[in-house]
């Protein structure tokens, strides 16, 4: 059965208008693209994230999980062209922050999206405020479009159940005793030392640090770079706040105190070895004159006893011109 050349050259210029048109499409400066056909994504050959230095950032047991392959990444520019049976998937891969509260699924939760709460060691339920810089790697892309879905969700789940985790267990590094002699430490000294979020405060930089250092294999697991991660704020309950403000009083009174200790007792051992120093050169002042006096003996006795007895005959000469009353014994 033929085919009228009339229904041909329908279907032909039914493909033109509704195909040709909707086939071009560009990709702006902030996005990445990523084709598929029938369903499948272009792949660079048999690459895996395990080929490249993403696997780096996993353990051992994540890389046997999250492996995901090296797809065609369509960078910016165009226009593209693609067929109906292909499709095109796009991803912002600005930076971009946002609350560690915010809650996607549902913005009502977390104080709407501003205070994440948590537990402390010492079961305080305390709230967090911060922040989180993120984008999207553009080095596993396959992860981001087809690994779960909904990455950034994911990821801020993943990233709330890691600081959680990180106050519950955080304890404040140990610091260096205060003398050789001393097994106590500053930190043991103080009256916060049992107070977890005194701690958390103290050294939330390295909390920060530890925040960004879990969550370094987001990019490998889940295609979303954890840029930054910044807690700014940690209230804790209310009815704790008064006896906490009491503690820190006390505690920068003491501080004070012992700061103040410490500088009396420098500022007397930095006047003492200046005593000491002035001491020392007094009797350096006085022995010189009689070691130099000592060697002047020494050498004139070399040249004979009459010489040294010519010596002290002159000095006593010299002495008997400046006294004015001389006691000479009598000779019997």
């Amino acid at each position: 059965m033929l085919i009228p050349a009339s229904a041909l050259i329908g279907v032909a210029v039914w493909f033109l208008v509704r195909c040709v048109p909707n086939g071009f499409f560009t990709v702006n400066p902030n996005e990445r693209a990523v084709k598929t056909v029938f369903g499948r994504a272009k792949r660079v050959g048999a690459l895996t994230t395990l080929d490249t230095s993403l696997a780096d950032l996993m353990r051992p047991d994540e890389r046997e999980r999250y492996v995901y392959p090296q797809v065609r990444v369509i960078g910016p520019g165009g226009p593209y062209f693609k067929w109906p049976w292909e499709r095109v998937y796009k991803a912002l891969v600005a930076t971009e922050t946002i609350s560690m509260a915010k809650d996607f699924e549902d913005p009502s939760a977390n104080s709407d999206g501003m205070i994440l709460q948590a537990v402390t060691k010492d079961q305080l339920d305390t709230g967090l405020e911060g922040q989180i810089r993120y984008r999207v790697s553009d080095r596993n892309l396959y992860a981001y479009f087809f690994g779960v879905k909904d990455p950034v969700v994911h990821v801020m789940a993943y990233f709330v159940s890691v600081v959680r985790e990180r106050i519950a267990d955080f304890e404040a590094p140990k610091l260096r005793p205060v003398g050789a002699d001393s097994h106590e430490t500053t930190e043991e000294m103080s009256a916060m030392a049992a107070i977890s979020i005194n701690d958390i405060r103290k050294h939330m930089g390295s909390l920060n640090e530890a925040m960004e250092y879990e969550c370094r294999s987001a990019e490998a697991r889940y295609g979303v770079v954890l840029d930054a991660s910044l807690i700014t704020a940690i209230e804790p309950p209310g009815e704790v706040e008064p006896a906490l403000a009491a503690i820190n009083t006390a505690y920068n009174q003491v501080s004070s105190d012992i700061s103040l200790a410490y500088a009396r007792a420098d500022r007397r051992i930095v006047e003492s070895r200046r005593a000491v120093e002035i001491e020392t050169l007094k009797a350096q002042a006085e022995v010189s004159p009689l070691v130099a006096l000592a060697e002047q003996l020494t050498r004139l006795k070399e040249h004979g006893p009459d010489v040294l007895q010519t010596y002290v005959r002159n000095v006593r000469l010299g002495l008997y011109e400046k006294a004015q009353h001389a006691i000479v014994p009598e000779k019997r």
